[in-house]
C-alpha cells in the first residue's frame, strides 16, 4: 500500500483540487482568443494555491509552512480578481461567479485556520461576495 504524503490528508488541499477543477470547468468556455491570456492565468493562478499547499507542508518547520499558505491564499485573491475580469468580459455568469465565491469563501476560511494553527496570526479571512 502506497503511504500518503501530508498534503494529501489536508481538507485545505482537497478543497483546493475542488477549486481546480471548478476553474478548468469554467475556462474551458472562454474564447480561444484567451487561451494565452485570461485562461492561462486563471488556471496558473488556481493551481498556485493546491501547489503552494502542498509545497508548505514539506518543509521542515511550521514557520515555512505557514508562509506557503500566504502565498496560497495571495493565490486564491488572484483567481477571484480575475474571475471578475472574466465577469465583466461576459465569459462566465453571475451564479457561476458567485458559485467559486462560495467555495474561495470556504478554503480562505480554512487557510487562516490552518495558518492559525501553525502558529501564525494571519488576517482574518474576510466574506468574499
Amino acid at each position: 500500500m502506497i503511504k500518503a504524503f501530508r498534503f494529501q490528508k489536508l481538507e485545505v488541499w482537497k478543497k483546493a483540487r475542488l477549486l481546480n477543477k471548478m476553474i478548468y470547468d469554467l475556462t474551458r468556455s472562454f474564447p480561444s482568443q484567451e487561451a494565452y491570456g485570461l485562461t492561462s492565468q486563471i488556471r496558473r493562478s488556481s493551481i498556485s494555491v493546491s501547489s503552494n499547499i502542498a509545497e508548505g507542508s514539506g518543509r521542515n518547520s511550521d514557520t515555512d509552512f505557514a508562509h506557503f499558505l500566504e502565498i496560497a491564499y495571495g493565490s486564491l485573491m488572484e483567481v477571484l480578481s480575475q474571475l471578475f475580469l472574466a465577469l465583466d468580459e461576459h465569459y462566465i455568469t453571475r451564479p457561476q461567479l458567485d458559485e467559486v465565491l462560495g467555495e474561495a469563501d470556504i478554503l480562505a476560511s480554512q487557510l487562516v485556520a490552518l495558518s492559525k494553527t501553525l502558529g501564525r496570526v494571519p488576517r482574518k479571512a474576510p466574506a468574499l461576495r
